[in-house]
């Protein structure tokens, strides 16, 4: 047996991550049940490699298991070590950091371009220390059965699945016999044409209509909706009349209008910045401790709306692209010249991805249109692909050269930037 703390148990770490009895059930994914204590002797005896000294790649460890419970193991391993551990998609898994800052406890994944991943390094505390308000705001406790509706390499499922853990409830994958689902308002509507619904229903990942909370509040549902994002966490959530109000520990502060502006936050549950396998950047954050990420909202004697994502961002099946990734990334496409990419409503996504291309001389004809297609789906995954492309004359600019995305998207809408649309919307 390898040299490793799993060989006898020994875990540095004083955070309880698993809250329930030995003889209780913690997992029940795939059909199989495993109890609280088989988990915790998983967690104590998982080998993970060996950390060399210093933030070098291999102090982190990496899970993207296909299996949930291998990743969930490794990762409850790696944060009673004190180890950071990237959780990444097993079919398109990142690079390991460079570095990460000395506190890092979590990296979880962010969309990025032409195959990278962009990591978000956050402290363990970040999101344990929003275990307790998380489950007074849901009204979850041990006694529930809680649902995963996607995969835990994005963070709000991963979230959920480790909040369910320290709470001592059962965390499984059948929304139809658990007491409560964590999904995105797409999910929910699918969820509302089942027989049964769940007693509790927490939605994320993009705003939630009206309809969609009332179906389900009139068959007997209480749902929670929360706001927030993978690089701040909490910033808002649902109070007993279905309006959004800022988390407990939140602090919101609105910029650029009296009432609808981009959203400021402050709390403990930010998180320390990004990382990718070559350097690191920091989060948009003040002096004060304010951190943005561009996202709009209205806010209203302490009510929040979100308004939708700014334009450095779309807000697409529970993820985020960062659509600078994708502009880049198209424009090293031989031909294409300045590209915009915007985001779009989508009836089952939130939101999907609109690419803008300004017309160039290469792009003229179909067949060139058509090769560009094809040049870009490779680098991207289905997540981060554009699903409706156009071309204009003339992407808008503000007066220092930037690309006046809100004008361009006014144009768009009331048709005073004529546009050609090239190949036909992705299927949803």
């Amino acid at each position: 047996m390898p040299s490793d703390p799993a060989a006898s148990g020994v875990v540095t770490s004083t955070v309880q991550w698993l809250g329930g009895a030995d003889e209780d059930t913690a997992l029940r994914l795939a059909g199989r049940p495993l109890s609280y204590g088989a988990l915790r002797e998983r967690v104590a005896r998982q080998v993970l490699a060996p950390a060399p000294g210093g933030s070098a790649p291999g102090g982190i460890v990496r899970a993207d298991s296909a299996d949930d419970t291998e990743l969930l193991v490794t990762v409850l391993a790696a944060l009673e070590r004190g180890r950071p551990v990237m959780i990444s998609d097993v079919h398109d898994p990142a690079a390991l950091p460079g570095r990460v800052p000395d506190s890092t406890g979590l990296i979880v994944m962010t969309s990025g371009s032409s195959g990278r991943a962009r990591g978000i390094a956050r402290t363990a505390a970040s999101w344990h220390d929003s275990f307790a308000p998380f489950a007074v705001a849901t009204g979850l406790g041990r006694e529930d059965s809680v649902a995963l509706t996607g995969p835990l390499h994005v963070s709000m499922h991963l979230f959920a699945a480790l909040h369910t853990l320290w709470l001592g409830a059962e965390l499984g994958d059948d929304p139809g016999t658990a007491s409560a689902v964590h999904c995105t308002p797409a999910v929910l509507r699918r969820l509302l044409s089942a027989e049964r619904l769940p007693e509790r229903i927490i939605v994320a990942g993009a705003a939630l209509p009206e309809a969609g909370r009332a179906a389900a509040e009139r068959r007997g549902s209480a749902v929670t909706e929360y706001y927030g994002a993978a690089e701040l966490s909490f910033v808002a959530v649902s109070d007993r009349a279905g309006a959004l109000r800022a988390f407990p520990g939140v602090e919101i502060e609105l910029r650029g209008g009296e009432s609808e502006g981009s959203a400021w936050v402050r709390s403990p549950y930010l998180a320390l910045g990004y990382v990718d396998s070559t350097n690191g950047g920091a989060l948009l954050r003040d002096d004060s401790g304010f951190a943005s990420v561009g996202d709009l909202i209205d806010l209203d004697d302490g009510v929040v709306r979100v308004r939708g994502r700014a334009d450095a961002a779309v807000t697409t099946a529970g993820s985020t692209v960062l659509s600078e990734d994708i502009e880049r990334a198209l424009e090293g496409i031989p031909g294409v010249g300045t590209v915009s990419v915007l985001a779009e409503p989508h009836a089952i996504l939130g939101e999907s991805v609109l690419a803008v291309l300004e017309r160039t001389a290469e792009l003229d004809g179909a067949e060139a249109r058509a090769a560009v297609l094809t040049a870009a789906r490779p680098l991207f995954t289905p997540i981060e692909r554009p699903r409706r492309w156009l071309i204009v004359d003339t992407i808008p600019r503000t007066a220092s050269g930037k690309l006046a995305k809100g004008v361009l998207r006014a144009g768009l809408e009331d048709g005073t930037i004529p546009f050609i649309e090239i190949g036909a919307p992705a299927d949803a």
